[in-house]
Order: C-alpha cells, then sequence, then structure tokens
C-alpha cells in the first residue's frame, strides 16, 4: 500500500500525534526558524491601491489599553484581542466597536479603561457612544462576533474574555442590554476564551454559538518571564506560553429558540476534538453539503476541523483533511485565518499567517475532500519576519480576484532592546491576487499607512464610506485603532450585497452567494467572526473588473431555499431578502 501524505496525516490524526521539530529558540511558541522563499520576479502590473489611516480625523483617538505598554508579563496581557465593524443601528452605514483590555495592576478610582462603541456619523467621522449604548466594560476583552441570535431584526453583540463572557442583546433602540445569564451562557469561574462565531449547525433558524478556548490558565500559578525555557525568547526573559501552560477546549451551545442557550459540547462531539490552543473559530461550508462545519486556527497545536455529520453531532477531521498542519506535518503558531475562494474554483479556501521565522500557509481546498498546502507554489513564502495576526481575503482593487491583507506585531516589547531586529511594532502586509493561483507582494505598494508600524491585532474588513471598495479596521495595542481608507484608482466595478434571511436567521449567517459577472464565477459566504477574532461587515463585497452588470447572482440559504437574480447593474449596494426571487 502507497503511504501519501494525506494517509499518513489521517493515521498520525487518529492516534493523536502530531509531528514535533518546529525551532523554539527557547520560546513557547511554534516557529520552524525557516528562511524566506526568493521572491519572485515582480509582474510589473499596475498596482491601484493605497492606503490611507484616516483615525485621527474620524475621531477614534482614543488608545486602546492591553496591560503594561513595555513589558508584558503573562500571556494575558501580550495576545490582545480582535475588533468589528457592525451595523448596530441598521442604518446602512458600519460602525466601529473596540474591545479594551485593563492592566493587571488596575487603575485609580473613575479611571478603568472600557470598550468602545463609535457610530458612523456618514461623513467619515464617528461619535462615540459607548456609554449610551450600555457597553461600557472593564476587563480582557479578547473576541467578538456579531449576530441576530433571536431574529428581531437587530444585530446582537457577543465578547469573549480572559473572565467572564458577555452577551449583548441588542435593543433596537440604540442600547444594548447584557443578558448572558439570562441566556444560559453565564460560566462559572475564569476561563480564556477568544474566538466566537454565531452559526445555524442545525438548520432551524437560530444562530447557536461556538467558543474556541486558549489556556486554561491560573495567574496564581503561572510562572513569570524568565522562570523555564517556555518563557524565553533568544534568551531574553519573556511571558510565558502557550507551550508549557496547559490547553483548554471548545464549546457549542445550541439556540433554544426562546432567548436561551444550552450547552451541547459532549452531545454534539465536540469535545472529542480534545484540547487545544485555540484562537480564532469560524463557522463554513468547507465541503458545499449545504451544512455548516467550523474550524479553530490553533496556536502551538494543530488546527481543528469539525465536518458537519446533518444531525446534530459533528467530527473533528483536521489531520485527515490536511489542514491541521502544513505540508511537512509541522504544528505551527496560528493566530488568524482568512476564508475565501482565492482560485475562483467554487470551494473556499484558508488562509494563516504565523509566528517570525515561519512562513503562512495557503490550504487550497480540493473539491471539499481535502487542503492541500501550496504555499510556496502560491508565492507566499516569502515572508518570514513578523509575528502575524489579523488577516483575510479581501478584493481591494475590485478586479475580480481576491487579495490576501494581514495585520503583524511582536507580542515580545523586551526582545527588541536586546535584539534590534526583533521589532515589537511593525507594517502590514499585502499581497495582490495574479489570477493564476499566486499572489505577489505589494506592501511596498500600498502607501504610507500599511508601511507605518504598529503591534497590531484584530483586523476587519468592510466598506465604512460606502464608496464600493474595502476598508480595513485595526486594533493596536497602546494605540488607537487604525482606519485604513481604501483609495483605489482602478476604475473598476463592483457589487455589494446584503442578505436579510426570513425562514433562515435573520443575519444570513451561513448563507452564500455565487455571482456570475464578465464570463466568471464568484463565491462568498456570510461568515460571523474570522480574521483574528474579529467581526467583519456582513454585507459581501464584489469587484466585478470591466463588468458592468451581473449576469446572475444566485443566493443559496441555509434552509435550503435558493434565490436568483438577473441583470444586476453594477455600483451599488443592493439588499436580496430571502423568498422575494424566488425561482
Amino acid at each position: 500500500m502507497r503511504l501519501t501524505r494525506r494517509s499518513f496525516l489521517r493515521a498520525a490524526g487518529v492516534a493523536g500525534l502530531f509531528l514535533p521539530g518546529a525551532a523554539l529558540h527557547g520560546q513557547g511558541m511554534a516557529s520552524r526558524g525557516v528562511r524566506p522563499a526568493p521572491r519572485p520576479r515582480f509582474s510589473g502590473r499596475l498596482w491601484p491601491v493605497t492606503f490611507t489611516d484616516i483615525a485621527p480625523a474620524a475621531g477614534l483617538t482614543a488608545p486602546a489599553i492591553y496591560g503594561d505598554e513595555y513589558v508584558k508579563r503573562y500571556i494575558v496581557e501580550a495576545n490582545g484581542p480582535g475588533i468589528a465593524f457592525l451595523d448596530y443601528d441598521d442604518d446602512g452605514w458600519l460602525d466601529i466597536f473596540v474591545p479594551s483590555g485593563t492592566r493587571l495592576e488596575g487603575f485609580p478610582a473613575g479611571q478603568p479603561p472600557t470598550n468602545r462603541l463609535y457610530r458612523n456619523n456618514r461623513d467619515g467621522t464617528f461619535t462615540e457612544v459607548t456609554a449610551k449604548a450600555g457597553l461600557e466594560r472593564t476587563g480582557w476583552c479578547y473576541g467578538v462576533c456579531a449576530g441576530d441570535y433571536d431574529n428581531d431584526g437587530h444585530v446582537d453583540l457577543f465578547l469573549t474574555y480572559y473572565g467572564t463572557n458577555v452577551l449583548y442583546h441588542n435593543n433596537g433602540d440604540g442600547t444594548f442590554s447584557e443578558v448572558t445569564k439570562e441566556a444560559g451562557l453565564r460560566e462559572s469561574g475564569t476561563r480564556f476564551a477568544t474566538g466566537c462565531t454565531f452559526v445555524d449547525y442545525d438548520r432551524d433558524g437560530y444562530l447557536d454559538l461556538f467558543i474556541s478556548r486558549y489556556i486554561d490558565l491560573d495567574l496564581a500559578a503561572t510562572p513569570v518571564g524568565g522562570s523555564s525555557r517556555y518563557c524565553k525568547f533568544r534568551d531574553v526573559p519573556v511571558n510565558c506560553g502557550p507551550l508549557g501552560l496547559k490547553r483548554d477546549v471548545c464549546t457549542l451551545y445550541r439556540n433554544n429558540g426562546d432567548g436561551t442557550f444550552t450547552d451541547v459540547s459532549a452531545k454534539s462531539g465536540i469535545l472529542k476534538g480534545g484540547s487545544r490552543y485555540g484562537l480564532t473559530a469560524v463557522a463554513l461550508d468547507y465541503n458545499n453539503d449545504g451544512w455548516p462545519d467550523l474550524f479553530v486556527a490553533c496556536d502551538s497545536t494543530p488546527n481543528l476541523l469539525y465536518r458537519n455529520n446533518h444531525d446534530g453531532t459533528f467530527t473533528e477531521i483536521g489531520m485527515e483533511a490536511g489542514c491541521s498542519v502544513n505540508g511537512d506535518g509541522q504544528e505551527q503558531a496560528n493566530m488568524g485565518v482568512g476564508v475565501g475562494d482565492y482560485d475562483g474554483d467554487g470551494y473556499l479556501d484558508l488562509f494563516l499567517p504565523h509566528f517570525s521565522d515561519d512562513t503562512p500557509i495557503l490550504y487550497r481546498n480540493v473539491k471539499g475532500e481535502f487542503f492541500d498546502d501550496v504555499t510556496y507554489a502560491a508565492g507566499l513564502a516569502v515572508n518570514t519576519r513578523y509575528v502575524c495576526w489579523g488577516v483575510d481575503f479581501a478584493d481591494l482593487d475590485n478586479d475580480g480576484w481576491l487579495d490576501i491583507f494581514h495585520v503583524t506585531g511582536s507580542v515580545y516589547p523586551e526582545v527588541e532592546r536586546v535584539h534590534p531586529e526583533y521589532k515589537f511594532k511593525t507594517p502590514r502586509v499585502v499581497y495582490r491576487n495574479l489570477g493564476n493561483g499566486s499572489f505577489e507582494e505589494v506592501t511596498e505598494l500600498s502607501g504610507r499607512a500599511v508601511l507605518e508600524a504598529h503591534s497590531s491585532r484584530g483586523c476587519a474588513f468592510g466598506d465604512f464610506n460606502n464608496d464600493g471598495n474595502l476598508d480595513v479596521l485595526i486594533f493596536n495595542m497602546s494605540e488607537p485603532p487604525s482606519l485604513l481608507r481604501n483609495d483605489n484608482h482602478s476604475g473598476h466595478h463592483w457589487l455589494n450585497v446584503k442578505l436579510v434571511g426570513t425562514r433562515s436567521n435573520r443575519s444570513a449567517i451561513g448563507a452564500r452567494i455565487v455571482l456570475t459577472a464578465g464570463g466568471r464565477r464568484q463565491l462568498r459566504e456570510v461568515l460571523s467572526g474570522s480574521s483574528y477574532i474579529s467581526q467583519s461587515d456582513f454585507r459581501q463585497h464584489f469587484g466585478l473588473g470591466t463588468a458592468r452588470r451581473v449576469e446572475q447572482l444566485e443566493v443559496r440559504w441555509p434552509s435550503g431555499h435558493i434565490d436568483r437574480l438577473g441583470g444586476v447593474e453594477a455600483d451599488q449596494f443592493i439588499v436580496v431578502k430571502e423568498g422575494q426571487t424566488s425561482r
């Protein structure tokens, strides 16, 4: 019997094994210590996109507090949170939610930091409305995901914490009510939750909730920097972990349809996936069977892929499917994940950037059967310099092909003083899709805002000024967020589609759009939570290149219903309501 890579990894997964060999350099993060691949010759094509950081002019000036700026004693201070674009008041303009951390030593009375909600003023500026909205809260906030869990027409907000997670119900009048306990989501004790995603896994029309967790962390029992080999980087004492600390498990809550949830982690088979250092969680239909699956990007442990069995249960198949480790069988430090059909074959692919001294990974989805590591073939192994976080596939130049944008920033501010080459603040990275299965880096062509150094974490994507170009919102440690306006001069056409479920969940999470224009088909799926524990715009953006009209727009809803529209003019925002165009 011929031993293939897939059969070997499948056997390793069944045995509960993964392949060591990552070069740790005395640190607590998996990193292979590889050199970047040679850069292919530049294509010479014009790159028409530049980004401008308009955050100061837009009113996003409050710095995000997340532990001490120059010393990170524990990993809870170092990782940092996501960020969110969401239309909380349903006026057609994206608002902004910025999570906040705190400090271990606390703050003087009356001066604690808080999460912040900014309302879009529709003129390129934002107004902070946190207190008015009832969202003030101090703590170690991490992940953010959105979804209308009770189908009342208003998008709700779920936040993960090192501490206690929080569910905010949107009251529809500009305010939120904290309903965690009433909804059955309050947990006892302190847990380190990170990623979250709303998902209708049983397709009953109500959004369920999946949560990934990072570390079973007790600060009182956790060693401080330098106390073991997991607490050093290049012989510099740094915060410990995650390797050397206790891993934790994921949780799935089923929506009971009455505003409450029930923990079905054991019943559904989620707990069989075991404990990992889970970070970003996302729901996607990877095999095109009409049922949402679950993927978790795991730090320094193999990723998780839960296949939906259509009967309320899941089977963890990450090793078998080829997306738990890289093509060499080694685990990597997976923080964020981008989801998109970059090659236009009708299947959703995955891109995960990693820790410094390691390449990112591009998992190409092969007909929903398995994922293939095509990082080197796609020209994406050219960068190994940065610690990488938030990411997504996004058509930045509206040419009809999904590009890649990701943010970077170290977790060790102490190291730069000893090793100047390991910067704490580093630039963003942009790759353009060449339309032939490969990418080329265009970071230096994308404007000063991309090249500016920050220690960034979460990033979200959406068209905040409704000009037809995808913009980027970024969380920066100990600084205000960045709001990168996309100044795209390509002249390409576009279409932006908002979906509203009726039989399906109101947020249309899990719905799929297949657009045909200019002789090409493009696929999008509505996601709750992705990037690095962040929430991007629910509206689906399509670049159309030179096409002025969409030949057909097909929406496949979680309910199984299909809507089709034909002859849609380009360069507009449209709303498709389930059942309004039945065929």
